[in-house]
């Protein structure tokens, strides 16, 4: 697995800088591409979180790669798999810093990616009709295009983050610093799955994990690139709608006009959902989300582009939940993620089905309830006239009731959301100032959902993301990279945050 021809070389090599690099630029490049045979290490292993045996080669590299730079590490047992705290105390720290790092990454096809492994990383050059060609790495031994990008599965999320951190730690051994408070770092190998594991692990090892201050480095930059703080996350919930029609698909020409059709049942109970602007229509799914002026003022100041957003997008029109991208991210979502029913294309029979299903989940902002929100569903799929079952309906319900629907649901973990002012986001942002010579972009809730809520609530410590990966790194998807540029200024913003006083 490991790529040792070309990197023996590459660790020699010395970087040549251009004259406008500032020792600190330089410091990052160095630590940065010295860091790469370490990082394409990481990502030739295969860390898909239901395979339990990759995942143990996964955690044995951290707990290796953390001893090197002084570390003592302890697993934290779960059901599954464990998590695993690292920890490096410093001689008269006051304070404790908890650390977030996510190493578990989605499944792959690897016949989607333009590459012969998604396990193998590769380093690519976008030409000028667009496409990305594999480049040899040789050329990391002259002057770096910071627009090459590196791709593998879990680059961007969120291999890259924690590789940059390490390569940032080895760059303070060079400076022969110190932090001047503790250090902790946490890490997830279950964060695709949701951390079902995680709320009641943060409970049970609540003296282990304590801290003062809590930092995720996850996420991707503001789609401008430029550098950025996040404080605040949705959390996330989810629900299995089922309809039922006859017993077992049945022959359309035979039983068509006759037998209900569960999968166009299924289309307009969803459809009931929304109205043509994409807004939820069930009562009461947005009570409790006030913003203030105060509110709207500072999600103004965040420079997005709508039009470009739009473009970036491929839509005309985006849905009118609020008047621009950063309002609507402050309201819970209703999405519906997959739909499964019968056959299409080459495989299309001609069937009713006998059931069809919609897996749906719901993005949390702070205010919202997961429990009151799934029970606000499920009241409107009765109000539709539907009996509600919790999965497969018995013989006398089917000769009852004339509309028949199952409803599974899960709570994955609640939102989160950290002060501007707060001394966290103050430090942090002084940090952000002395690396990148400018404020950095203030999201006050991020899209996506990380599991940090059980850190906020339970070791009772504010939380702030760090993301620096580039906004387009198709992560979850095929191809996903992450841009070196973006990887050096990961590596400078961990510096500059290990380096700022307490």
């Amino acid at each position: 697995m490991k790529q040792t021809i070309f990197f023996t070389s590459l660790l020699l090599l010395a970087i040549s800088v251009t004259a406008q690099e500032n020792p600190l630029d330089k410091l990052a490049k160095k630590n940065a591409l010295a860091s790469l045979p370490e990082f394409y290490d990481l990502l030739s292993l295969p860390n898909v979180a239901s395979q339990h045996q990759d995942i143990e080669k996964n955690i044995m590299w951290c707990e290796s790669a953390f001893a090197k730079r002084g570390f003592t590490s302890q697993r934290l047992n779960t059901a599954t798999v464990p998590l695993l705290l690292a920890e490096r105390k410093v001689k008269k720290a006051t304070k404790t810093v908890l650390i977030y790092l996510q190493i578990d990454g989605q499944p792959v096809n690897p016949a989607l990616w333009d590459q012969e492994s998604p396990w193998k990383p590769v380093l690519k050059e976008q030409d000028n009709q667009g496409k990305w060609n594999i480049i040899n790495d040789d050329k990391l031994k002259g002057d770096i295009n910071r627009d090459w990008r590196i791709f593998a599965r879990s680059t961007s999320d969120a291999k890259g983050p924690a590789a940059a951190f390490l390569a940032s730690l080895d760059a303070l051994k060079e400076l022969k610093k110190e932090p001047n408070y503790n250090i902790k770092v946490i890490m997830d190998f279950e964060e695709e799955l949701g951390s079902p594991r995680l709320p009641a692990a943060v409970t049970t090892y609540k003296n282990e994990l304590s801290a003062d201050w809590f930092i995720i480095f996850d996420g991707p930059r503001h789609v401008s690139n430029q550098p950025t703080l996040t404080f605040g996350a949705r959390g996330i919930c989810e629900i299995t709608l089922t309809t039922f029609g006859p017993r077992a698909h049945m022959h359309s020409g035979n039983y068509g006009n006759y037998a209900p059709n569960p999968a166009l049942r299924l289309s307009q109970l969803l459809a009931s959902m929304k109205d043509d602007e994409g807004r939820v229509t069930i009562p009461g799914f947005y009570d409790g989300i006030v913003l203030t002026d105060e509110e709207k003022r500072v999600l103004k100041l965040v420079p997005d582009n709508e039009e470009e957003l739009k473009h970036f997008l491929g839509i005309a029109e985006p849905d009118q939940v609020a008047p621009t991208f950063q309002e609507a991210m402050q309201y819970p979502t209703l999405n519906i993620r997959g739909l499964d029913a019968l056959y299409i294309g080459e495989k299309a029979r001609t069937l009713i089905p006998a059931w069809a299903t919609a897996e749906i989940d719901i993005r949390l902002v702070p205010s919202s309830n997961p429990d009151r929100l799934i029970e606000l569903v499920r009241q409107h799929v009765i109000s539709k006239g539907y009996h509600v079952v919790a999965t497969e309906p018995t013989e006398e319900e089917r000769m009852k009731y004339p509309k028949i629907a199952a409803i599974q649901s899960s709570i994955s973990y609640g939102a989160f959301q950290t002060s501007f002012n707060s001394a966290l986001g103050l430090w942090l942002d002084k940090a952000m100032k002395n690396a990148f010579q400018k404020e950095p972009i203030k999201i006050r809730t991020a899209g996506g959902s990380i599991p940090i809520s059980p850190f906020v609530v339970t070791l009772g410590i504010p939380a702030v993301a760090v993301p620096t990966v580039n906004a387009d790194n198709n992560q979850h998807a095929e191809n996903e990279n992450i841009r070196l540029g973006n990887y050096i200024d990961a590596v400078k913003t961990f510096i500059c945050i290990l380096t700022e006083k307490i």
